[in-house]
């Protein structure tokens, strides 16, 4: 009996082998109890809590934590046994394999929960939430592409050596791989920074239009002029941007010049007019009129007040409609505006 204990096969005995398979077993059993006694306490703790971040570490432990852990145990006890060297790299790379697959799985479903748990708390509308799943797979892609080039470098390939031998199609996969980079964060900038959103009025260095669209790479904007103006997310990020969404009310200043003849009883109504004007009008609140100068060529009044709207045609459907009355009521009072004019007066000389 002892005989067939100590037999050899590939390597090892069956005594070996025995004891590797019982260890895997073991380690399976203890597996299965801390997921059906302690996880289960945890649980019961974690579903308590209001913070959400305990639910997500339970769930990481749960799903992805625990089995790596029973394939590390797995692996171990199988690099006790002996093995040709061929054998022994193979089991060296599966365990890298299986070691970067869980990390990024681990990776990726702590972003999705927390990205999908800030998107909920903020009650952001689908749209957003489609947007934000097509930015997670992005942001998905880009880690895996991360860890592979890790776990090519573990397992002793030059990562660099063989970027360099790629020559000038490695140099432009670089830039390009900047240049997605660079939008992807200026998209993730918009997407949670929220500086502007669909149907905001923008204006931009010398551009200004409607958001149509705010993609992973581009932001669409229809201009005043109706053509599509299509701008890269990190040079929309990078200049200084106006958002009239948020602009509740707008300061008019309104300077209004009238002629020299104009009597001082008129002059003196001239004020109130002009209030009187603006308070007839919808979504108007007065600040001040007054007589601010005496020009060259004109009296000068100054017009102070606010139009809370944040639609800029109604803004301007109001302007238009207080410079309408105040013309009006100027013609009907005989108030002359002034220009620029120059009058010369010639004093005849006796003749000598």
């Amino acid at each position: 009996m002892e005989s067939f204990w100590h037999y050899q096969f590939w390597g090892n005995t069956i005594l070996a082998y025995t004891i590797a398979a019982g260890s895997i077993i073991i380690a399976w059993l203890v597996i299965r109890l801390l997921r059906g006694k302690v996880l289960k306490k945890i649980l019961e703790y974690t579903s308590k809590t209001e913070s959400k971040y305990d639910d997500i570490l339970f769930s990481t432990i749960q799903k992805y934590i625990l089995p790596w852990i029973y394939i590390f145990v797995n692996y171990q006890i199988l690099q006790q046994l002996n093995w040709v060297p061929k054998w022994v790299r193979v089991l060296h790379v599966a365990m890298a394999v299986v070691t970067t697959y869980y990390f990024v799985s681990i990776v990726n479903h702590v972003l999705t929960l927390l990205l999908t748990g800030i998107m909920r708390r903020r009650n952001e509308t689908e749209y957003r939430m489609k947007q934000m799943r097509g930015a997670l797979l992005v942001l998905k892609i880009i880690v895996w592409a991360v860890a592979i080039v890790f776990l090519i470098d573990n397992l002793g390939y030059n990562v660099t050596t063989m970027i360099a031998g790629l020559g000038v199609g490695g140099i432009a996969i670089a830039l390009a791989a900047q240049t997605i980079l660079g939008d992807l964060f200026g998209y993730f900038v918009i997407f949670f920074d929220k500086p502007f959103e669909i149907g905001d009025y923008v204006t931009w260095a010398d551009k200004a239009g409607n958001i149509e669209y705010i993609g992973i790479k581009t932001t669409r904007i229809r201009s005043l002029n109706g053509e599509q103006l299509v701008v890269t997310n990190s040079d929309l990020t990078k200049q200084a941007l106006s958002n009239f969404k948020s602009l509740q009310q707008r300061r008019e200043v309104l300077r209004i010049g009238v002629t020299y003849d104009t009597t001082i009883d008129v002059l003196q109504h001239v004020p109130i007019m002009l209030k009187e004007i603006v308070e007839s009008k919808p979504k108007t609140r007065f600040d001040r009129a007054h007589m601010a100068a005496l020009a060259d060529s004109s009296i000068n009044f100054e017009l102070v007040y606010l139009i809370h709207t944040t639609d800029f045609t109604e803004y301007m459907d109001i302007r238009q409609a207080v410079l309408f009355d105040i013309l009006t009521r100027f013609r009907e009072t005989k108030i002359n505006f002034a220009y620029p004019t120059q009058t010369l007066y010639y004093k005849a000389t006796a003749a000598v």
